[in-house]
């Protein structure tokens, strides 16, 4: 094979990757349970409230949330049916449980020190009619090499929300330097999904132009021995509140607003135009 093939197949192989990963984060978005099926986010008191789409009555307390079911009504908990009055206790910050209401899901979680209750239904029309998201065409040059400093001990990190007058608390375990465009540039990581690897949230000077305004996240892999990472922004996502209100979004660090633009990644979805 030449080398001018190779290169092709190479990049051929590269531009597959990025649709397999957009068809996928496409696919979570549109599960009959996902972001989009969400139809209220109902925040919880010590005074038991109704909401009309999900059952029962919910409160919480000392001792967590409760929900009291009506006669006939039932919710299906970790596979066991439940009925009457159901309480899940202390859930974690950013922890959840997901109970089964005939073909919705009611999510009870707790979010910025808050308890709340997100009803997620399959034919919420948000859901129905989404048709994909916007994105830049994959190209290698947003591929870039970083390299992660570890802090000396994780930095508590108070970032603001896509609701107003909430905030989120992270254990910012070190930062990545890197360079775009021959200028020098930082972002703060937090804790990433799988053991090792991080997740950084920013915004950069297409944010409300052309990529959505609040935040965009990008997962990088474990760093290497040296702390070298890969970048690639081609896979910046957008996070649920880019397409529904009814999100509770963690904003990035100041630090985190980059004064260039990142042409990669997914636009601004359709239904915020």
């Amino acid at each position: 094979m030449t080398t001018q093939a190779a290169a092709a197949t190479e990049h051929d192989a590269f531009i597959a990757d990025w649709q397999d990963w957009h068809r996928q984060q496409e696919a979570r978005l549109a599960d009959p349970h996902g972001f989009l099926a969400i139809t209220g986010l109902h925040w919880l008191t010590g005074t038991p409230q109704r909401f009309a789409d999900a059952p029962g009555a919910w409160s919480t307390g000392a001792d967590g949330i409760e929900v009291v079911l009506d006669d006939g009504a039932e919710l299906v908990i970790d596979g066991t049916a439940v009925r009457g009055s159901y309480r899940f206790g202390i859930i974690p910050e950013r922890g959840g449980v997901e109970a089964v209401w005939g073909d919705a899901v009611v999510e009870v979680a707790r979010r910025g020190g808050h308890d709340i209750v997100r009803p997620r239904h399959p034919d919420n029309p948000l859901r129905t009619a989404f048709h994909g998201t916007p994105a830049y065409a994959p190209d290698p040059k947003w591929v870039v090499l970083g390299r992660y400093t570890a802090f000396a001990e994780p930095r508590p990190t108070t970032v603001g929300a896509a609701v107003e007058g909430l905030e989120h608390v992270y254990e910012a375990p070190g930062r990545i330097e890197f360079e775009l465009g021959g200028e020098k540039l930082g972002l703060t990581a937090f804790p990433g999904k799988a053991p090792g690897s991080l997740s950084v949230l920013f915004t950069d000077t297409t944010s409300g132009v052309t990529t959505y305004a609040a935040n965009r996240v990008l997962q990088v892999p474990p760093p290497a021995a040296d702390g070298t990472v890969h970048l690639d922004f081609n896979r910046a996502a957008n996070l649920p509140c880019a397409y529904t209100d009814l999100a509770t979004c963690p904003l990035p660090p100041a630090e985190n607003r980059l004064p260039v633009a990142i042409e990669a990644g997914e636009k601004i979805p359709y239904e915020r135009r």
